[in-house]
């Protein structure tokens, strides 16, 4: 969580919600990637969907089932849909998102029974340090 953390603060220097997301596979880091929506211009461009996407790439397929993600905000609906697509095998997170969020939060997508793919979920992972990224930066355009 610490490496998803720094691209956190990275994504934030750069103007960009502070959101940070690592794919690890056996013990591996395949990716990382902060929050680029603003650099892309792409509303696409989460954290957990550049990361997923490079990891993918690097593994040469678009299933990810040995690997594990680790983001720093509970992920929204699109970034729930990709872990599943993906079949990552154990997500974990850190900030709930009580707005935004899609895994325990809103629509709970893994528990929705069109939803053919369910990784093990570990919610609350620095949750102190990620959610301090998130209220600073918002602090700070208010």
């Amino acid at each position: 969580m610490d490496m998803a953390l720094a691209e956190a603060r990275a994504a934030g220097e750069r103007g960009e919600v502070p959101v940070g997301c690592i794919v690890v596979c056996n013990g591996d880091v395949l990716a990382r990637a902060g929050n680029c929506t603003l650099a892309h211009r792409d509303p696409t461009a989460h954290a957990e969907m550049l990361a997923i996407r490079e990891a993918a790439a690097r593994l040469g397929s678009e299933r990810l089932e040995d690997c594990d993600l680790y983001v720093t905000l509970e992920p929204c609906a699109m970034c729930a849909g990709a872990v599943a697509f993906a079949r990552i095998r154990r997500l974990y997170y850190g900030a709930a998102d009580a707005k935004g969020g899609a895994v325990d939060n809103g629509v709970k997508f893994f528990a929705s029974p069109s939803c053919h793919h369910r990784p093990e979920v570990y919610g609350g992972l620095a949750e102190a340090e990620a959610g301090a990224l998130l209220k600073e930066f918002f602090k700070e355009r208010r």
